[in-house]
């Protein structure tokens, strides 16, 4: 099967490649990239004029609720979802009913998104078994079963004697820890940031130093260690400042933050928009101008989602009983295409912190266009306009703090292992 992709931008970081080039896929694999390639006997042709053709988008950071709360989403329809946003591989979670703590629940989820899902997805086990905090996993098993890292991700893990103990287990089998860094003697019974909009609103607040207590520690264990370890969800302007200068002294962390933490701030609670709820929670302007600079220095080497479908009775109840998270994997790319549009950060980097170095990071052998490498592309269209509806979204959860706003910018095919999954 061969496919050649013409007249796009190709634009691929981990080649420093940008120019207007054809890209020819055989069985699978990217065969040839140059100008005025020419499509062997019985090859699909894409026409991809006004595109930037890039390595498949990467999303490290998913929900998919499958399985035992599909009713939020599963791997049929969450890969659904990621292709229509344009990502060609998602990690998912460990937090499902029952936990991904075991070899079989491992590879349930990887066959069932090998005969069933759109899209690659790569399961990330858990770091203590049942996310308890109190008993390391067997992370061993899990890599060998096909988990990519391991994470606690929705808690962190209290326990700093175990927490170390498992960067080390972790590092001497070669799996990436992710950490949900939260002190949670300091978020209380919080249900928002801090600050002056909590008080207007009456809401408790969670204050910003929970999460640099905790990225503090990990940095530090990290360092102790002299392991890797990749903290999630980053949004304080403090968890920006503390990494940066664990990486001036070589400490092996990287980071991840989420497109809302750089497009909103909590002045999207007011009103009590259940929808503008998650954790961490969004912070305030400085916050945000913080992340944006963390990204355009390096300091924030990935965007990530955080996709958290949630039934909608879920979020339709009062703030402080609501379910904290939003969708994410089909508005990712048009508010991270902004940063582009806005000067923040140039083409190039964004589909390096989309792509490549999610894929490095965890070993994934993609995020290139590589010559022999793996078919996983993404054609983007940077100048549609598009209004986020319920009812289009694949998503089977649909809150979103953008429902009902105009977007620019989006996916206008997908292809996955040289297979073409989505064209707008």
């Amino acid at each position: 099967m061969s496919l050649l992709i013409k007249n796009g931008r190709v634009v691929d970081p981990s080649q420093a490649i940008d120019d207007m080039l054809d890209v020819l896929v055989v069985n699978g694999l990217v065969k040839e990239i140059g100008k005025g390639l020419s499509a062997p006997d019985g090859a699909e042709i894409i026409d991809a004029t006004g595109t930037f053709v890039v390595p498949g988008l990467i999303d490290m950071h998913v929900h998919l609720r499958d399985p035992g709360l599909e009713y939020k989403e599963d791997i049929v329809s969450g890969t659904k979802a990621a292709v229509a946003g344009g990502f060609t591989s998602v990690c998912c979670m460990p937090n499902t009913k029952p936990v991904i703590d075991n070899k079989a629940i491992a590879s349930y989820i990887i066959n069932k998104a090998r005969t069933e899902g759109f899209c690659n997805v790569f399961p990330v086990g858990s770091i203590t078994y049942g996310l308890s905090g109190d008993r390391m996993s067997e992370m061993g098993e899990l890599k060998e079963s096909g988990c990519v890292a391991v994470s606690d991700d929705g808690k962190p893990v209290n326990n700093s004697e175990l927490m170390m103990r498992s960067l080390q287990y972790a590092a001497g089998i070669g799996i990436m820890v992710i950490s949900h860094a939260e002190e949670l003697e300091l978020v209380g019974e919080g249900t928002m940031n801090e600050g002056a909009t909590s008080t207007e609103l009456g809401l408790k607040g969670i204050p910003r130093v929970a999460e640099d207590l905790a990225t503090a520690r990990e940095t530090l264990l990290a360092e102790y260690t002299g392991t890797p370890i990749h903290i999630a969800h980053v949004s304080t302007k403090g968890a920006v400042r503390i990494i940066r200068e664990a990486k001036a002294r070589g400490v092996k962390v990287t980071c991840e933050t989420a497109p809302h933490y750089f497009s909103l701030t909590d002045d999207a609670v007011r009103g009590y928009n259940t929808n503008a709820k998650m954790n961490p929670p969004l912070r305030e302007s400085d916050d945000v101008a913080a992340i944006k600079e963390g990204l355009k220095d390096g300091t924030i080497d990935a965007i990530a989602t955080d996709h958290a479908p949630h039934h909608q009775d879920e979020k339709d109840v009062e703030f402080n009983v609501a379910m904290n998270g939003i969708i994410g994997l089909e508005t990712s790319l048009p508010l991270s295409l902004k940063l582009v549009t806005d000067g923040v950060l140039t083409l190039n980097q964004l589909i390096d912190a989309m792509s490549c170095k999610p894929s490095k990071i965890l070993g994934l052998h993609r995020g290139t266009l590589a010559v022999g490498a793996i078919a996983d592309i993404t054609l983007i269209h940077p100048d549609m306009t598009w209004t986020v509806e319920a009812d289009r979204l694949a998503s089977k959860s649909k809150n979103s703090p953008w429902l009902g706003h105009t977007l620019a910018g989006g996916a206008a095919a997908t292809i996955v292992g040289g297979k073409l999954v989505y064209k707008r």
